[in-house]
């Protein structure tokens, strides 16, 4: 049966998007009104490499089984969709339309499954460590959050490395690093049987009878999407400097040691809160993949184009490591050149988030 699947965020919420296309769903994105208006004429396109393949292919939506619109946010009609992705930048929920339709979402009681770095705040209600701690002050607005019900909200780590090439229009998704999106569960488990559903459709998909990678994974642990958490205060936030933004790459193997020292504490933490070390990613594995992260990551590009809010994962961990009792001189540290690089962008009247 196909299932209706609204995705907030046209840019990276294409990838899950198009996988979900290729399973014979059905996909509305919600974005900005030129891009609903360039999506609805002429689609999407993701480009992706399949195993053993020297060049990408690209993925037309309108080649593909599933149905695909796009539209802007206070034209979404909730009552037709049986769950929602969330894919865009947390300081993007701040958009007054976007939060209007985020109060009927959680009015209609559907089901979310995030695809951001910054778990909603619902999410990390679930883990019972976490539940009485003060995180508001790591997202750039926490009432977003208030109206939705922990169980109904549920986290995939969104480990596949995807951009939009800037010369290219904002249809088109260059996917860098093809790997899975690994999801926890809900609390209810007709909302999980859906979950499973999708999981299955999305596997059983080939191109040219060519398995096509970046997976739907579900897990029962509400710990696995965590691992990223290393993964992001080891790379992503590392690539913002003092000075010019660096690659992940640089930014994990320009010391590998103190790489894998802020990696393993974080790890560790994830532990503390009840992650399994099954739920975790090796370092080693990390730095392998890492190798190949030739760009500055997201945030960090992020910032150095003027953004005045990005989602703050480095500014989360660092709270619940200090209210934890362990907290990490590296991660401050991180932490700090965050907010000076934040600041100076406000200080020169910042162009919006990106």
């Amino acid at each position: 049966m196909a299932r209706n699947v609204l995705i907030l965020g046209a840019s990276y919420g294409s990838l899950l998007g198009t996988k979900l296309l290729m399973a014979g769903h059905n996909v509305t994105l919600v974005c900005r009104t030129k891009t609903a208006e360039l999506i609805n004429r002429d689609g999407t396109e993701v480009r992706i490499k399949l195993r053993d393949e020297a060049v990408h292919r690209a993925i037309f939506s309108r080649d593909l089984p599933g149905k695909l619109d796009a539209v802007t946010p206070q034209n979404v009609d909730v009552s037709r969709y049986d769950l929602v992705g969330l894919a865009m930048q947390e300081p993007q929920y701040t958009n007054h339309t976007v939060r209007m339709l985020m109060v009927k979402i959680a009015a209609a009681k559907l089901p979310c499954l995030s695809i951001m770095n910054m778990p909603p705040l619902p999410y990390l209600k679930r883990i019972p460590a976490l539940a009485d701690m003060d995180l508001e002050e790591a997202y750039t607005n926490a009432q977003v959050w208030e109206r939705f019900e922990p169980g109904l909200v549920t986290l995939c780590s969104p480990d596949p490395q995807a951009f939009r090439p800037p010369e290219e229009a904002a249809n088109v998704l260059h996917v860098g690093l093809p790997t899975n999106f690994k999801a926890s569960v809900f609390a209810d488990e007709k909302h999980n049987k859906v979950l499973r559903e999708l999981e299955a459709d999305i596997d059983a998909v080939t191109l040219d009878g060519k398995d096509v990678p970046v997976k739907l994974k579900v897990f029962d642990s509400l710990f696995v999407p965590l691992a990223k958490w290393s993964m992001l205060l080891t790379g992503n936030y590392r690539c913002i400097t003092p000075n010019e933004p660096q690659s992940i790459r640089d930014a994990v193997h320009g010391d590998l040691a103190r790489s894998q020292t802020i990696y393993d504490h974080v790890d560790a933490i994830a532990r503390r809160l009840g992650a399994d070390p099954e739920d975790q990613v090796p370092f080693a594995k990390y730095a392998k993949a890492a190798e190949s992260l030739l760009k500055p990551s997201s945030a960090a590009r992020a910032v150095a184009s003027g953004a005045p809010f990005i989602e703050r994962v480095d500014l989360l961990v660092k709270l619940i490591s200090h209210q934890l009792g362990v907290p990490n001189a590296e991660i401050d540290r991180t932490v700090d050149t965050v907010d000076q690089k934040l600041n100076e962008k406000i200080v020169q009247g910042g162009s919006g988030a990106q």
